[in-house]
């Protein structure tokens, strides 16, 4: 099937209201989306990083935070 859409055309609020859109009827079979094998390698990754104490968590305030803080 192929679709187009005429994003040149588009403001970027029609753009962001069509990806809503989309995300949002994705999101009503989240089953029906395979995870492609890479994410799967990259998990294995981080917990074996986690295991190793190469890696920690941090929440979400404070990983904002850092981001606001590098970005500025």
């Amino acid at each position: 099937m192929s679709f187009n859409l005429p994003l040149k055309a588009m403001s970027l609020q029609e753009k962001l209201a069509a990806m809503e859109s989309l995300w949002e009827d994705l999101a009503r079979t989240p089953e029906a989306i395979e995870s492609p094998a890479w994410h799967k390698d990259i998990l294995d990754e981080r917990r074996q990083r986690l295991a190793e104490g190469q890696s920690r968590f941090i929440d979400w305030e404070t990983a904002k935070a850092d981001i606001r803080n590098k970005l500025s």
